[in-house]
């Protein structure tokens, strides 16, 4: 063997140790997530998502990354409980989505850094103390401002204009609800609607509500955003399919399962962007000095089929300006 091939053998023997020393040398950093819903084929999804975003920031769980995920299906003790879980097992960073989530991962750590996603009023709940100067350990992504709740009625009144009373589905244990329904009041006489709220729990008691305000005509829906309306959404879709409401939501899937008309922020989009702030968090930057961002578009989905079950005619101003049209 001539003397260039030897040691040319003998540094390839001696790199390769060192190559797999370095790749089982690699840290493991961890990523606790925390939702405010079940683990449904929606959440999945979303998470999907996020896992996505880290893959192509070159995290890729098994290998420098664990994620240790909770799904407190919306019961306030399991989100209390899995907080306090998540943040035993000494994360990096803590991804939460929901107002309800991520107001109890910060009362369960002050330390552990947190991106949130798809909350409705980050500064009102004191998660942060500015959109531009979060300040604490939390940042993340606004689900969408408290004028976009006047936005809601607005567009039942298009789609359904015999509309003149409307029930207000909320979860009053969340400041994010109080702020919504505080605004769709407000803008409420103006639009000749009456109002009123109707609590998320128990469901029995919903239904037995709303089917009685249900019995005298030009009655409609608004589901305010939440943790409960997010997971109760396909039994909202066939309450409102029984009493015959118009119905308009926050969420895609509200209308993609069957109900009337949604305008939202892109749930998948703040996600994908979340896994880029944990990213940064992961690589040394602070919550505190990340700004927090506002959804880069809203979508207006409409279902034809359920509009013609309830006798509506949808407006043709209405669909040239829908994102998605279900027929």
């Amino acid at each position: 063997m001539k003397r260039r091939e030897f040691i040319t053998l003998i540094g390839g023997m001696a790199a390769a140790p060192l190559a797999a020393q370095a790749q089982q040398g690699e840290r493991m950093r961890r990523i606790g997530v925390l939702t405010s819903v079940a683990e449904d084929s929606e959440s999945k999804a979303l998470q999907a998502a996020f896992r996505q975003g880290l893959e192509q920031l070159g995290w890729t769980e098994g290998r420098n990354v664990q994620i240790d995920a909770r799904f407190p299906q919306g019961d306030a003790d399991r989100v209390r409980k899995y907080a306090a879980e998540l943040v035993a097992l000494t994360p990096d960073v803590i991804l939460t989505s929901g107002a309800a989530a991520t107001e109890q991962m910060i009362k369960t750590t002050r330390t552990v850094p947190i991106v949130f996603a798809v909350v409705p009023d980050p500064v009102g709940s004191g998660f942060v103390d500015s959109l531009s100067q979060p300040g604490g350990n939390a940042t993340g992504f606004l689900q969408f401002e408290y004028s976009l709740s006047a936005k809601w009625l607005e567009l039942l009144k298009q789609i359904a204009p015999a509309v003149t009373r409307a029930a207000v589905l909320w979860d009053p244990s969340i400041t994010t609800s109080i702020g919504q329904f505080a605004v769709i009041q407000s803008v409420a006489p103006s639009l000749g609607v009456d109002v009123r709220p109707v609590n998320l729990m128990p469901r029995s008691e919903v239904e037995r509500t709303v089917s009685a305000f249900a019995k005298p005509p030009n009655g409609g829906l608004i589901v305010t955003a939440g943790g409960l309306t997010f997971r109760d959404r396909e039994f909202i879709v066939a309450l409102a399919a029984r009493q015959k409401l118009p119905a308009v939501a926050p969420f895609r899937s509200f209308v993609s399962g069957g109900g009337l008309i949604s305008y939202g922020s892109d749930f998948t989009d703040q996600f994908r962007r979340a896994a880029g702030y944990v990213d940064r968090i992961l690589k040394g930057d602070k919550p505190a000095d990340l700004p927090v961002q506002a959804p880069n578009k809203y979508e207006l989905v409409i279902n034809l089929k359920t509009a013609k079950a309830l006798g509506l005619t949808v407006p043709p101003s209405l669909l040239s300006r829908a994102d998605e049209v279900i027929e």
